[in-house]
């Protein structure tokens, strides 16, 4: 059975950290862009992080650059996103999807373009940052 599931969040106090899980199976994750994206209550879905299929491609939404990190664990076929020095502005529910096949080229693309076009999807993690 084909699937992602998304695990790590909960509940943290401002400036702390989690790390979020992004577990596949039935397909391997190496072959796939993949992309971390959040929606707030009442808020649109925002690309948050992106890494590209194999050639180690990045993108960060601005609002996350230099507290988050994405990262992929192949043997595991897993992808990780630290999230460091959390803000209550970053609670939301965060999801992963992936995408086959996305280059370096086309990364930020994935993540500010791609939330219609990807080809798997979890069914999110919740993400709250206390005051």
């Amino acid at each position: 059975q084909v699937q992602l599931v998304e695990s790590g969040g909960g509940l943290v106090q401002t400036g702390g950290s989690l790390r979020l899980s992004c577990a596949a199976s039935g397909f391997t994750l190496d072959d796939y862009g993949i992309a971390w994206f959040r929606q707030a209550p009442g808020k649109e879905r925002e690309g948050v992080s992106c890494l590209s299929s194999s050639d180690g491609g990045t993108y960060y939404a601005d609002s996350v650059k230099g507290r988050f990190t994405i990262s992929r664990d192949s043997p595991k076929n897993t992808v990780y996103l630290q999230m460091n020095s959390l803000k209550p502005e970053d609670t939301a529910v965060y999801y992963c999807a992936a995408d086959r096949g996305v280059s370096r080229r086309d990364v930020q693309g994935m993540c500010v373009y791609g939330g219609a076009h990807m080809d798997y999807w979890g069914k999110g993690t919740l993400v709250t940052v206390s005051s």
